[in-house]
């Protein structure tokens, strides 16, 4: 199983609170193209590319509302509304977004995930997800005074007994131990904490970590 965009992650200069994907863009207007050929490239060699949809649908019942949260060209998304879920994706990157909707089934929306709840508004949709989902490694690219902002907004989408699945890699920028402290100043509690999408513990010296959160 993959854990995506774990290569080329731009490292802002000493000071700057930016989106890391958007100073990526802003400094390779091609990487979006590339970035959604080389997934497709490993769906042609077979790749799994769903683990983390595995672990969503197993959470939930049919045709559950699912928000995926920095969804890119909807590798995630796409899965699920496969799979028969009521499925909405939101990303920063517009030609990521363009990809999602003319290769994945779902409704994919461009927007800023701080500014979430005015992002699905203005499109019509309602909070209320039954799972949101920020695989990826989406909380790592945040700008660092977002980043609450973000979870609180995550949240927020978040049905009554909704739950906030969050997957991301050790050694960029944003160590375990803070993010969660994030959560919980945002009222999220932890429900699971794994080390991969195929549902093995957290340990002391664990590389990535899978967040199972809830308000």
């Amino acid at each position: 199983m993959i854990r995506p965009e774990q290569r080329h992650v731009p490292v802002p200069a000493a000071g700057e609170d930016v989106n890391r994907w958007q100073l990526l863009l802003d400094r390779d207007p091609a990487h979006s193209d590339r970035y959604a050929e080389r997934f497709r490239q490993m769906r042609r060699e077979g790749m799994d590319l769903a683990g983390e949809a595995r672990l969503v649908d197993a959470m939930v019942g049919r045709r559950s509302r699912v928000l995926d949260a920095g969804c890119g060209s909807g590798r995630v998304a796409g899965h699920l509304a496969r799979l028969g879920h009521q499925v909405v994706g939101v990303d920063l990157d517009p030609a990521l977004v363009q990809v999602a909707r003319a290769e994945e089934p779902g409704t994919y929306l461009t927007g800023d995930l701080a500014e979430l709840d005015t992002v699905l508004a203005d499109a019509g949709q309602q909070a209320g997800f039954d799972v949101v989902v920020c695989a990826g490694n989406v909380v790592t690219f945040l700008a660092p005074s977002t980043r609450r902002p973000v979870l609180e907004q995550l949240a927020g989408a978040l049905a009554p007994a909704g739950r906030l699945v969050v997957g991301f890699g050790a050694g960029r920028g944003y160590p375990f131990e803070e993010f969660l402290a994030d959560a919980r100043e945002v009222g999220l509690s932890t429900d699971v904490l794994l080390s991969t999408w195929d549902l093995r513990p957290l340990a002391d010296d664990s590389d990535f970590l899978v967040a199972v959160l809830s308000r």
